[in-house]
């Protein structure tokens, strides 16, 4: 996993592969969310729109995961070396974001 990012003032500059993966995920999750679409437009059966859905959301749980587990690994270890120790406050207030 490459460390040496740029993490400034609420930007980062993400290697080549992370942007393409994270861009990828959220891809494949506009194309879940089109066809939840075309299903309530071909009045799909109830249970089976909800099924894509969760689907869906299970797919934008894992671009969340995948993208806090790169923030952590780069901006938030090297801010902690850097001895800047306020990101560990700003992770907490991600993570409890996350968890509602």
């Amino acid at each position: 996993m490459e460390n040496a990012c740029c993490c400034t003032e609420k930007t980062k500059e993400r290697s080549e592969e992370e942007y393409r993966n994270l861009v990828n995920r959220l891809s494949r999750i506009e194309g879940q969310i089109r066809g939840i679409r075309g299903m309530l437009d071909k009045n799909a059966y109830c249970p089976d729109i909800l099924a894509q859905a969760a689907a869906a959301n299970a797919a934008l749980n894992a671009f969340s995961r995948e993208l806090l587990s790169n923030h952590i690994r780069s901006c938030v270890v090297n801010d902690v070396r850097a001895g800047n120790d306020e990101v560990i406050d700003e992770l907490l207030a991600t993570l409890q974001k996350l968890m509602k």
